[in-house]
């Protein structure tokens, strides 16, 4: 991560204080532009910033959504002049029943389903749109494993822009219903979400104004998932939490949340002080957490195969950073199976009233599996992310849940059902 400038190259992009793009691994910097991979050593590039003085004051006053952080992400600073669906500011939830049943003592859920499309997306794409428009773009496009589909059509209707979606044709169809009903281009692909990704990579080369937010202009979009690190900090009244909980596809959310921690760190926002990363994958697609219980350092491709088909991705670009970043925080990757997820999903609602789509129930099913191995700590203050609504997966509860019994309409029939519910 840079702070502080190493170099200072010219540029015409109004990117605040975005200085530059600096490549994960040799370092190399390139001017701010349109660009994902390094040119000397073809690694993945991210954002190198020149921050300003800023204060938890200033923060405090800035408006109620991302955009209070905008001079920590690479936006125009009047980026709140241009329609945007204002993503942020979500809940965090104090989850004490969630807290017993997990056997932790202290335990917050972060509910990023109050998300104008319901689901962390919302954040990354506006980021993205954000730096798109000032790149020149005039097309916002993503390959999608649905969320993201979500978050990119309402943001491109939103901002009057035309967009390009490309799904799975297997996608839930909730997914695929609240993703046309916004009216872009909506092109459903025979394959799985890596077959759709390479495509959308073909196309991005082919189509010039075309913002692939996941692809040529990944940088920008990956910053938008700091914004949750910084709003649990904030929440928590300006401090960090020991350990926290993410669920991985890309994994790109976790090594962000993690990025966030240290600017805040290093910026005097919070007191530095230890926190452990933990990342949640679904056993029919847990490439991360195979490579870290195998102790490898890179990450084998698989074939997805899981009803968390949000987290579907069997060749995750930031996987070997996941790794970096639960090493050196002391945390751990791990993995649970279909029938957990489910449960998970159950518990959660049981417990706190929130209803989570299966990456959720990945998330707090991991989370039980890690206290029950003795990786988490039960008595450090936890928080969950919870990341898309459940309404986007009912399928995934579908014959699970239903009527208590079905009865006819008097109180005798009533009574009765509860007796016998209540044995």
């Amino acid at each position: 991560m840079t702070l502080t400038a190493a170099s200072t190259t010219a540029t015409s992009f109004n990117l605040g204080s975005a200085r530059a793009l600096s490549c994960r691994e040799c370092g190399h910097e390139i001017p701010l532009a349109p660009e994902f991979a390094c040119p000397q050593c073809f690694g993945p590039l991210e954002v190198a910033y020149d921050f300003p003085e800023i204060t938890r004051a200033s923060i405090e006053a800035g408006p109620k959504s991302i955009w209070r952080y905008r001079q920590l992400l690479p936006v125009p600073t009047d980026v709140t002049r241009h329609p945007n669906t204002e993503p942020g500011l979500t809940r965090l939830i104090k989850a004490d029943r969630l807290a017993a049943a997990l056997g932790v003592r202290s335990l917050w859920v972060k509910d990023d389903t109050g998300n104008p499309t319901h689901s962390f997306k919302d954040r990354v794409v506006a980021v993205a749109l954000a730096a798109a428009r000032e790149l020149g773009f005039s097309v916002l496009a993503c390959p999608s494993t649905g969320n993201l589909a979500n978050a990119v059509a309402a943001a491109a209707a939103r901002a009057g822009w035309d967009s390009v979606v490309l799904i799975p044709s297997s996608l839930e169809q909730a997914k695929i219903l609240t993703t046309a009903v916004y009216g872009g281009t909506l092109l459903a692909v025979e394959g799985n979400y890596d077959d759709v990704n390479r495509l959308a990579t073909e196309l991005a080369a082919e189509h010039e104004d075309w913002a692939f937010v996941n692809v040529n202009v990944r940088p920008y979009y990956a910053e938008g998932s700091k914004t949750l690190g910084y709003e649990v900090a904030e929440q928590l009244g300006w401090r960090l939490p020991g350990q926290v909980v993410v669920p991985v596809a890309s994994g790109s959310q976790l090594t962000k949340v993690d990025k966030g921690f240290q600017e805040l760190g290093k910026l005097g926002l919070v007191e530095p002080t230890p926190y452990r990363v933990f990342g949640a994958q679904a056993t029919g697609c847990s490439p991360v957490s195979k490579a870290f219980a195998d102790g490898l350092d890179v990450v084998q491709p698989v074939r997805p195969d899981t009803i968390a088909r949000s987290l579907a991705i069997g060749n995750p670009a930031d996987g070997p950073y996941v790794l970096d970043a639960v090493r050196r925080t002391g945390g751990a990757v791990a993995d649970v199976s279909d029938e957990e997820v489910v449960e998970g999903i159950r518990l959660l609602a049981r417990t706190e009233g929130v209803f989570a789509e299966t990456a959720g129930g990945v998330t707090v099913a991991t989370a039980k599996k890690l206290v029950e191995t003795g990786q988490l700590d039960p008595d450090a203050e936890t928080v969950l992310l919870i990341t898309g609504d459940g309404l986007k997966t009912l399928d995934a509860v579908s014959g699970r849940v239903g009527p208590t019994a079905t009865v006819p309409a008097s109180s005798k029939a009533v009574r009765e059902a509860l007796a016998a519910r209540h044995g």
